[in-house]
């Protein structure tokens, strides 16, 4: 079952960039950040029971929904992209696992079209940075909590403020190089006039604000902190981790291919270890957050 809601505001407009993007994002994790992506699947095998129903809201290229279909989840897939819904129902397909998607929903995170109580597990890995408003990421939050059923989990995704700053400050990385290369190029050129702890950068650093003509790569988009991060996703549930997925790894995750398959999961043990220290969490592109929904249904 396929349906689309009405969009609006940074809701519609991050779902155009990832329509015109999606071939950045199907290649983004496999590719470019295989150390958050072999970060958070060791979380969801933890915490996501096998067979269990799970609702992914923001599904990017179906990455994770693969990873939980062959687990024998059940899952609901909402997104903002149409084509991102389509490649993810693409990937499921081609590896023989259409029938693990009970329903999908082209629709906002903010007005979730899912029942009260109705999953197990709840994904967030792109809705909290790409709402810029304080009180959508809220109704993202109530919503997760509104759709899981107590005692069921939530895995949620944030990107570090100081990524931005970074990356403006060296060449482009070669994510942002292979698919935004000349974007990202006036992107920097556009913000040398904003240098110093003045306009621009200034706003960024107090609300982690951004928008296409900034930041190509990500579009409209909210970068966090670790403080507030934890504050966001802790008036919903109760928190059981809070990592860095790449810690000290963050701007080197290139590296993980030349290594051997055990020096992989040595390697792996270390940056989740250190990933769930405050210096981690620093060094990090992004958080996950694993928390508990407790109490009464809604």
């Amino acid at each position: 079952m396929s349906q689309s809601n009405r969009l609006e505001g940074d809701a519609a407009a991050v779902g155009q960039h990832y329509d015109r993007c999606a071939e950045a994002e199907k290649a983004r994790l496999e590719q470019f950040c295989p150390v958050e992506y072999a970060i958070t699947q060791r979380y969801l095998a933890r915490v996501v029971p096998e067979g269990c129903h799970v609702a992914e809201i923001g599904v990017g290229a179906g990455h994770y929904s693969e990873f939980l279909a062959r687990r024998g989840c059940r899952l609901d897939l909402v997104d903002v992209s149409a084509r991102l819904l389509k490649a993810a129902q693409g990937r499921l397909s081609n590896a023989g696992l259409a029938e693990r998607v009970t329903s999908v929903h082209h629709a906002s995170a903010t007005d979730l079209p899912l029942a009260d109580a109705s999953a197990d597990a709840i994904l967030l890995m792109g809705p909290l940075y790409h709402l810029r408003d304080v009180g959508e990421r809220e109704r993202v939050v109530q919503e997760a909590r509104r759709v899981v059923k107590p005692g069921g989990v939530v895995a949620a995704a944030g990107i570090n403020r100081m990524t931005f700053l970074r990356d403006m400050f060296r060449s482009p990385d070669a994510f942002s190089a292979t698919f935004f290369g000349e974007d990202f190029a006036d992107a920097a050129r556009s913000s040398r006039p904003d240098l110093g702890l003045e306009g621009f950068i200034a706003q960024f650093i107090a609300t982690g604000t951004l928008d296409p003509r900034r930041a190509p790569p990500i579009g409209y988009a909210h970068l966090t902190t670790i403080a507030e991060f934890r504050e966001l996703l802790t008036a919903g549930f109760e928190e059981i981790a809070l990592l860095g997925t790449e810690s000290f790894t963050s701007a080197w995750q290139d590296q993980w291919k030349s290594k051997s398959a055990a020096d992989m999961a040595g390697w792996l043990d270390i940056v989740e270890a250190t990933g769930r220290m405050t210096e981690g969490l620093a060094y990090s592109d992004h958080f996950l957050f694993i928390g508990r929904r407790t109490g009464r249904a809604a």
